[in-house]
């Protein structure tokens, strides 16, 4: 390692002063001033000046050395004049008196984009040069922290006695809520491996195994959509598994966990613990959506017996939901015009009506003549709203006003400044119902499909099916979605009468989840388990806007990965060799 360098570029400081040193890494910056030559080297680990004066046979070199070369340099450490002090950096103390210098990787080609500079860059040309780009300090001290967060969690989970078990890739296609990525078979023609959008089957084989308490940091691959906080094709989880175990006991080794690693990695406030459970029938009226903010403070109330007696025509026949806003007293017209314009325009709403609560008590606003004295009294009393508050009116159908009500909700915390973003709020989403009707009316899982029903084989046999109720929980932070889990199914006569009523006969089961199917009777454990979505929690904890600044090489928006030309094409004889012939249309 000394032929290229005795020290890294973060650690020389003023206690080394006066030792003969080599560094190594790429040339960030040159700054000829005519009698000195200054060249910052930069590594992983930090940046150190170097220097060589006007009198040595090497200012020519150095001086025309293309920055983002790398380099090895031998020198004396120094200490620099006081008012050259550089405190933004480790070693802005010191620096380097260059004697000996080797290019030993030049720079050829001009640079696509600037190396640590505020220059805003297209993010596809970032992603072609992801190499480039990764050089950046904040991302590279993104995937450094994703590094220590990864080693924390692994950690902590040994230290709760779980055992780390690495799960197949390639496995079996299986209905798990997403499209799968699909990889053919040689040996096998006409057959195809699955990537595994999660390892949930296997994962319940190991407590079926007896394996009591499973983790692992998981590859996940799924074929959907991206968006701000899913990435395309590939992301990871901390999936974990206990036997003989209930919801409460999840719980209990999960939140600590979450706790413990937003405390280490992150100076933000934390919600203490245990963190609020909220239901999710709860969560939908009051939050308009499974993954609630908590740190906005505005609750959703629902009025809509106040207008079964108001003859209002818009609000006919409708769920109305109505969000209390307080101290908006100042606000101009121009606020409550520009919620309803965001309304029409962004969450596709009809319209947002409104209303001013006024000194006296009393409403102003377009809807206000239709409220009578009684219906006044109580949208008050329930929203809690006092002079200087506004109203704001939100009415549809039941499968629309709850998603409707969640966007104003949000919208308004953001425009009126509730929400802090020095903060994190955990939460808890309990008591999801077993089903849900789809678009075409048929019964569907509404969640995870190896879920246990709250009330077992009693309630699938003898409950209507959308009010049967599940142990299946979400954790949530800030809005984020970052996990899901559930109390398993264990139960073969449970789990064929749970897929009985979503449509899937005894064959379908066997067929598509065979190995489970056979497993649970030779002596199943109750189990129960969850999984973290680590690329989610470190972009909350990095506080990017996206997942993708956390990962070290993903794909774009639309599923592609620029830099390596992913996907692309393939020979004729690699097509042949796997069994599969294009049927493309131009």
């Amino acid at each position: 390692m000394e032929e290229y360098r005795t020290h890294n570029c973060g650690e020389i400081r003023i206690s080394d002063v006066g030792k003969k040193v080599k560094i190594a890494g790429w040339v960030q910056t040159i700054r000829d001033l005519g009698g000195l030559v200054f060249i910052d080297v930069r590594d992983q680990y930090g940046i150190t000046q170097a220097v060589i004066s006007g009198e040595s046979n090497l200012v020519d070199f150095v001086s025309r050395i293309p920055v983002e070369s790398t380099v090895t340099l031998e020198g004396t450490i120094r200490k620099r004049d006081e008012e050259t002090y550089n405190p933004n950096i480790a070693t802005g103390e010191v620096e380097v008196l260059i004697e000996k210098i080797e290019i030993l990787g030049k720079r050829t080609k001009n640079l696509p984009f600037e190396i640590n500079s505020n220059q805003e860059v297209r993010e596809d040309l970032r992603l072609q040069y992801r190499f480039l780009d990764l050089r950046n300090e904040k991302l590279k001290n993104n995937l450094i922290l994703r590094a220590k967060i990864l080693q924390f969690l692994r950690t902590k989970m040994i230290e709760l006695g779980f055992l780390e078990v690495q799960t197949p890739i390639l496995t079996s296609s299986s209905p798990e809520g997403a499209r799968d990525y699909l990889v053919p078979s040689r040996l096998h023609p006409g057959k195809f491996y699955a990537l595994p959008q999660a390892p949930q089957q296997f994962k319940q084989l190991l407590m079926v195994s007896g394996i009591d308490k499973y983790f692992q940091i998981a590859p996940c691959f799924r074929d959907e959509d991206a968006r701000a906080d899913r990435a395309p094709g590939e992301f990871y989880q901390l999936d974990m598994e206990m036997s003989f175990a209930t919801q409460e006991d999840v719980f209990n080794i999960i939140e600590p966990v979450m706790y413990e690693t937003f405390k280490t990695f992150s100076n933000k406030k934390i919600s203490d613990e245990p963190f609020p459970r909220i239901s999710y029938k709860e969560a939908m009226l009051k939050y308009g959506t499974d993954k609630p903010d908590l740190r906005n403070p505005l609750i959703i109330e629902d009025i809509t017996d106040i207008f079964e007696k108001i003859d209002l025509k818009v609000f006919n026949n409708k769920i109305v939901r109505i969000i209390a806003t307080h101290n908006v007293d100042e606000q101009p017209r121009s606020f409550f015009e520009g919620m309803t314009d965001f309304a029409i325009n962004e969450c596709k709403a009809k319209g947002l009506a409104w209303l001013r609560v006024m000194e006296d008590n009393s409403l102003q606003g377009p809807i206000a003549k239709f409220i009578d004295e009684d219906a006044r009294k109580e949208i008050l009393k329930r929203t809690n709203a006092k002079p200087g508050s506004a109203i704001f009116f939100i009415a549809e159908q039941k499968n629309i006003v709850e998603k409707l009500a969640g966007q104003i909700r949000d919208e308004l915390g953001k425009r009126l400044g509730l929400i802090d973003e020095n903060e994190f709020k955990f939460c808890w989403i309990i008591d999801f119902p077993m089903y849900e009707k789809a678009d075409d009316g048929k019964l569907e899982f509404s969640h995870n499909p190896f879920s246990m029903p709250q009330g077992g084989l009693e309630a699938l046999e003898n409950k209507e099916p959308l009010d049967i109720l599940a142990y299946q929980y979400d954790i949530v932070c800030n809005g984020i979605e970052l996990s899901s889990g559930a109390v398993r199914n264990h139960d073969i006569n449970i789990m064929l009468k749970a897929f009985e009523i979503a449509g899937y006969s005894k064959e379908h089961v066997e067929e598509k989840f065979g190995a489970l199917f056979n497993a649970f009777q030779y002596g199943a454990p109750p189990h129960a388990g969850i999984a973290p979505g680590i690329d989610r929690m470190i972009m909350l904890l990095t506080e990017e806007p996206t997942i993708r600044e956390v990962i070290a090489f993903p794909l774009n928006s639309k599923a592609q990965d620029l830099l390596m030309g992913a996907p692309g094409n393939v020979t004729r004889e690699q097509l042949r060799d796997i069994h599969i012939k294009l049927d493309i249309k131009e």
